[in-house]
């Protein structure tokens, strides 16, 4: 029994091991060709760089418009995050506590935004947004982040709520509590892996994402900083010590948010998910 237990756990490891070299394969490839010359990446794309070629960063970091797209993507990120986790704490704390078939249905509703993406409405958006003059603005982003975040958002934390005993807000009620004071005070620190765990998820496909910005965005001042990316790629020339450079940073970006919410990451998916 101990041989094969022991056995077990080596290949259980060295599937681990395995995976952890193919995911960290491209991590590695983008910082090395962060490193080199574009002559020397033509040349040998994925060997090792002959010197430390910092231009790349040297250039991004000098340039204006870099600070810029930072700033927007940043208040886009950040603001779309706040918005969604208030309007989730809300919404997952009436599903998870109150009764009634309006309840079941509303709770199926947003899960269908989990299962129907929201890109396919991109025709309807950009007339919404020409009407409520939305397009070219950050704040036509964040609509957008926003309700692309509630849904999971719901899902994780409607099932924590649900583990936390309703007897605990009767007892509040019964102090003089009401629930608009009860829900910051009480829920929500209870909820902190849960709330770490939607921001984790929630965060990197805002800070990564391309598509948007390119439809409704349109000034150089108000770019995010993928979208500034792009400007690149050329049509004859393309500078991947430039490109590599950038995104190395934006990684590094979301490897830091990552960093401080991993230790409730997993405790908050497996909790949530399995009561919801």
């Amino acid at each position: 029994m101990r041989k094969k237990f022991s056995i077990g756990r080596i290949i259980v490891y060295a599937f681990l091991f395995l995976y952890a070299l193919v995911v960290a394969a491209p991590l590695f490839l983008m910082i090395i060709t962060s490193l080199k010359e574009n002559l020397e990446f033509m040349k040998a794309p994925l060997a090792l760089p002959q010197g430390m070629n910092l231009s790349g960063y040297a250039s991004v970091f000098s340039n204006e418009q870099f600070f810029r797209s930072i700033l927007n993507s940043a208040v886009v990120a950040l603001v779309s995050l706040a918005v969604s986790l208030t309007v989730s704490i809300l919404l997952s704390y009436a599903l998870a506590r109150y009764r009634g078939r309006w309840v079941r249905r509303w709770y199926l509703f947003f899960l269908v935004g989990m299962i129907v993406p929201i890109r396919l409405g991109v025709l309807f958006l950009n007339d919404m947004f020409n009407k409520l003059g939305l397009l070219n603005s950050l704040w036509g982003l964040i609509c957008i982040y926003t309700a692309m975040s509630i849904p999971f958002s719901m899902f994780i934390l409607t099932g924590y709520i649900k583990m936390i005993p309703a007897e605990l807000d009767d007892a509040a009620f019964i102090d003089g509590c009401s629930t608009a004071r009860m829900i910051p005070q009480i829920i929500v620190p209870l909820i902190k892996p849960a709330l770490a765990t939607v921001a984790i998820y929630n965060f990197l496909p805002i800070w990564n994402d391309m598509y948007f910005p390119l439809i409704f965005i349109f000034d150089n001042e108000k770019r995010t900083f993928m979208q500034y990316v792009t400007t690149f790629y050329g049509q004859y020339y393309t500078d991947y010590n430039l490109i590599f450079s950038a995104l190395t940073f934006a990684t590094m970006v979301s490897l830091v948010f990552y960093a401080f919410g991993s230790r409730s990451l997993v405790k908050g998916l497996t909790a949530g998910a399995l009561k919801g």
